[in-house]
């Protein structure tokens, strides 16, 4: 067996290296290819390492098994795909080699030289550095075009970032399996420019230095530098502690010298770094549960050192030019654990950003105010998108990109669409659009919770439906073909999304692919469900789905019309071909109708079981009331409709018992 993505099939992976970050690495390949039997080799020239590696990587999957993480016969296929070895010879016939060593020119160098001369001309050479150059490492290579940096972030197994780093010399069809690879994977990768420590590194490792300098000028101590950076920039946990977890410190020691000399002369490593890693003694932080206090006068000026700091960095990177807006803002969030920088500054506003970064850099020698902050000061906001648009054979692929809530919709999202859309509508080269969502898990997992649970008023929560109507309906009424190809499940919003469109496709083989889940919160659908639903697939089947609540299989989503077909091999060009087929007209597109439904009797009789009676009742008016009317009519009514549901009881405790306990305990509703 053999994975396979697109032309890249996987049968064998190595990594070298079995040292801190090696073992993580493997872990993550033997869980996603754990049913498809690609066999992982882990290579070192220390038995020891190796050991230690075996050691650590069965930990870890003991914990799986005890946190029910995986099933049995899971970690047992994850155990047995793992081969370690101390002989280079072993890697032969792989399909990717993944070097993860020590952090030297020279030992790289060594080892992708006995790696060219093992494996043959169509396996990928990736480098897992933390700041060398694709140049510089592979710099003996014969055929550069298969060769780039990934680099990974801390934990390598749960850390779903990864920087993409080629050389001028990667070739570009490479480089774009190996994103779509990462992807399909669960990774979230970033593609990056060559330059040296890459976009994120820099920034990490200057908070880092941040830090330090504040330690070294009696800001604080140690403990209340860290509490003060996790609170202002809301990290997971401070850059001390941080450093102590990675063994980061001789790492960071490296790299900010060498930064200091490639990038810019205000990285250095600070005195007190240098002393930590002469010493080998690690940052004294706070103990587990340790409440630390940090006084007020301290805080502020640790505050604006570290805003300063993040808001200035962030920008330097910009002004390389390697890496956009929108996937910093993403990598730094996720990667990081932190706030998302350009997000902050449009929150608090980019003049008082640029105020901060302008005190900080005037009281740091060889930081100059980055270009790019000063710009959008003056242009309002920095504009990140949430939405990635690409055209491929005169057809715009359009996907969300909001991995962090599985591509949950917003006002701010629907806005973004709605004028891609209309992009799209006015451009006479594109022909229709295919659109997806980011990540192997979820099409889109419903709207926003937070912000449905902001509407107060029934007129607040009529209003908001009707914006997301505004931008369903434009994508219904499009002058051009529309596909939704779910590569994963659609809950919610998601699935009325998708029913705005053309037609709809989906991987194969989903257990769960749509569900209209809102009765279990204690609401009705508000972005078109009652409406759009029974008139794909039926009133019967229609209002049963919705009124349940329960999830559709996307076997059973074909069989009822909802879905066109299930997609086993790539989702995005059969979506394009799909869209050619919609234009030729060899196939009619599957929308739901906008007169009323032929309606026969009463509703039907079906069992809620523990949902709310109150919404239930609320919910029929919406299905069998709208079904009567023109479609445009049964919108506003479920609009109404929703905003009567604010007023209940029921919603109250459903939004609340969702955010409390998520969604595998029931609400307990009182039926008002």
């Amino acid at each position: 067996m053999s994975y396979q993505f697109k032309d890249l099939k996987i049968s064998k992976l190595s990594i070298i290296g079995a040292g801190q970050i090696g073992p993580d690495i493997a872990l993550h390949f033997a869980k996603v290819f754990a049913t498809h039997d690609v066999q992982i080799v882990i290579v070192d020239i220390a038995e020891k390492a190796l050991d230690n590696a075996k050691k650590k990587i069965e930990k870890k999957i003991a914990k799986g098994l005890e946190t029910r993480a995986f099933k049995p016969e899971m970690a047992e296929a994850m155990s047995a795909s793992i081969h370690y070895t101390l002989y280079y010879e072993n890697i032969a016939n792989s399909d990717i080699v993944l070097e993860a060593a020590t952090e030297d020119e020279n030992i790289k160098d060594v080892i992708f030289k006995q790696v060219q001369e093992i494996c043959d001309e169509n396996c990928l050479f990736f480098s897992n550095s933390s700041h060398m150059q694709p140049e510089v490492i592979f710099k003996n290579i014969k055929d550069q075009s298969r060769c780039m940096v990934t680099h990974y972030f801390f934990p390598a197994e749960r850390n779903p970032v990864i920087e993409i780093i080629p050389s001028g010399k990667t070739a570009p069809a490479h480089i774009d399996n190996v994103m779509g690879l990462y992807e399909s994977i669960g990774k979230i990768p970033i593609k990056v420019k060559s330059s040296y420590g890459y976009a994120v590194d820099p920034i990490f490792e200057g908070l880092c230095q941040t830090a330090i300098l504040c330690l070294e000028r009696g800001y604080g101590s140690v403990k209340e530098i860290d509490k003060a950076a996790c609170d202002t920039l809301g990290l997971g946990v401070g850059p001390f502690t941080a450093l102590n977890l990675t063994g980061g410190n001789p790492i960071t020691n490296h790299g900010l010298d060498e930064m200091g000399e490639k990038l810019m002369p205000w990285f250095r490593s600070p005195d007190a770094l240098q002393k930590a890693v002469a010493d080998g003694t690690p940052w004294p932080t706070a103990g587990r549960n340790e409440v630390v206090e940090v006084p007020d006068d301290k805080r502020a000026k640790l505050e604006n050192e570290f805003l300063g700091a993040y808001f200035a960095l962030s920008g330097f990177i910009l002004d390389l030019g390697i890496v956009d807006v929108s996937d910093l803002n993403l990598a730094c969030e996720i990667a990081l654990s932190m706030k998302a920088p350009f997000k902050m500054m449009n929150k608090i506003g980019t003049d008082k950003a640029l105020e901060i970064v302008t005190q900080f850099c005037g009281e740091h020698t060889g930081f100059d105010v980055p270009i790019s902050l000063a710009n959008a000061a003056q242009t309002g906001n920095w504009k990140i998108h949430n939405v990635i648009r690409t055209v491929k054979n005169n057809i715009a692929v359009l996907t969300i990109r909001r991995p962090k809530v599985l591509n949950a919709l917003n006002s701010e999202l629907m806005a973004e669409l709605k004028d891609h859309f209309d992009d799209i509508s006015k451009d006479s080269s594109i022909i229709g659009s295919v659109l997806t969502g980011f990540g192997n898990k979820a099409f889109v997992s419903g709207a926003d919770i937070r912000e449905l649970a902001s509407c107060k008023t029934p007129e607040e929560g009529y209003q908001m439906c009707m914006k997301f109507h505004d931008t369903l309906n434009f994508i219904d009424q499009m002058n051009k073909p529309v596909v939704c190809a779910m590569n994963g499940f659609a809950f919610g919003g998601g699935n009325e999304l998708a029913m705005a469109c053309s037609t709809r496709i989906c991987k194969k083989g989903l257990p769960i692919a749509v569900c209209q889940p809102e009765v279990n919160l204690g609401f009705i659908p508000g972005s078109g469900g009652t409406q759009r639903l029974p008139r794909l697939v039926g009133l019967g089947t229609g209002s049963e789905i919705l009124r349940t609540g329960r999830p559709v299989s996307s076997e059973e989503a074909v069989r009822i019309g909802l879905i066109l077909k299930e997609v086993e091999g790539d989702l995005i060009d059969e979506g394009i071909n799909v869209i050619k087929q919609l234009y030729r007209g060899s196939i009619s597109p599957r929308k739901a109708s906008e007169i009323p439904l032929y309606v026969i009797g009463e509703r039907q009789n079906i069992v809620i079981g523990h949902l709310s009676k109150k919404i239930d009742h609320i919910l029929s008016k919406a299905i069998y009331e709208g079904a009567k009317m023109d479609f445009k009519d049964g919108l506003e009514l479920e609009a109404r409709l929703f905003g009567e549901c604010i007023n209940t009881k029921d919603m109250k405790i459903g939004l609340e018992n969702f955010m409390k306990n998520g969604p595998k305990v029931k609400a307990e509703f009182v039926h008002e």
